[in-house]
């Protein structure tokens, strides 16, 4: 397991030790949109104060479907304003976003939100990213326990990446790539347990 990793779910666990579990909630949630695509992740969101909440979510997909790469694994805190009870209704975010990624041989790619997916019909990116943005979101409550969240973010994340010759998978073709996006940064449909 890489030090980062060790490094965020150490803050993890010890922000949720420090929670008074009389004053405070958290949840555990899954995102329905990266469970559709095969791709592993778990969130956690721990009340601070009574219109504040902070959001951990991860992901990792370490698969190869249909012959295509897709690998990656991302980090995605947020920190959330409530505008009635935290848990429930409308709450606007703020986000930082971090990850590693490898990936390539995408069939029939093509420009995608500014972004050249077609070199990858070829070649792959091996490389990683941080970013940030900014997100709105509605929570329904369904019972004590099981509430349902959607959520919308935008902002920006710079990428450095590595190319590589897809038909050997391991001659490098060009190094230091960089490439900036701008746009969508967290799509969620979130099922989560409120404990």
């Amino acid at each position: 397991m890489s030090k980062s990793i060790r490094l965020t779910l150490a803050a993890v666990l010890i922000a949720f030790a420090g929670m008074n579990a009389k004053a405070q909630k958290a949840g555990l949630k899954t995102n329905l949109l990266y469970d559709a695509t095969a791709t592993v992740n778990l969130g956690l969101e721990l009340g601070l104060a009574p219109k504040w909440s902070l959001d951990i979510s991860g992901n990792f997909n370490n698969w190869d479907i249909d012959k295509q790469l897709w690998k990656h694994w991302m980090l995605q805190p947020e920190l959330r304003y409530w505008f009635c009870d935290r848990f429930a209704g409308h709450f606007l975010g703020i986000h930082a976003i971090g990850g590693q990624f490898n990936w390539g041989r995408f069939k029939h790619a093509s420009d995608f939100l500014g972004m050249n997916f077609s070199q990858l019909t070829d070649y792959r990116a091996q490389g990683w990213g941080v970013g940030g943005g900014i997100a709105y979101g509605y929570t329904w409550v369904l019972n004590k326990h099981w509430n349902f969240e959607a959520e919308i973010g935008v902002g920006v994340i710079q990428t450095w990446y590595d190319l590589y010759n897809c038909q050997g998978c391991a001659k490098k073709v060009a190094s230091d790539q960089k490439h900036t996006y701008y746009g969508p940064t967290k799509a969620a449909l979130n099922l989560v347990y409120v404990f």
